[in-house]
């Protein structure tokens, strides 16, 4: 199998920072999600996730540290933790969610709550 590299994507207006490290099984995605086209830009991020999870039994830890993000940037999440969630039960995954979200916003609370509820996996709620 070909050595999967890292993924990297620099934040800037309407887009998070996205930083997937493939010899540490950390993906980070961070800052502001609201791209009027996600579709698009998360299409190589799915197919990184799809690579990356084709051979099992790898330890992952997801790391969301959002200040912001758009409706369809969270359908986009749902999809990412759904393959995530995939990959642990189907292919003998380990993997982990944390949620970071500032301790004053409740909003950003509330998304996390929810995501825990449609996932099942390791879903940490950590305030900073």
């Amino acid at each position: 199998m070909d050595k999967i590299e890292n993924f990297y994507i620099e934040s800037s207006d309407y887009i998070p920072e996205v930083d997937f490290n493939a010899e540490t099984g950390v993906l980070n995605i961070s800052g502001e999600s609201y791209h009027e086209y996600t579709l698009e830009f998360f299409e190589p991020i799915f197919d990184w996730l799809t690579r990356y999870t084709a051979e099992e039994g790898k330890k992952i830890e997801l790391n969301f540290r959002m200040s912001y993000f758009n409706t369809s940037s969270s359908r986009r999440f749902l999809e990412i933790m759904n393959l995530l969630e995939d990959y642990h039960y189907n292919k003998k995954g380990d993997v982990c969610i944390n949620w970071h979200y500032e301790k004053n916003d409740l909003d950003m609370l509330e998304s996390g709550e929810e995501y825990a509820e449609d996932v099942r996996l390791d879903f940490n709620l950590l305030p900073y």
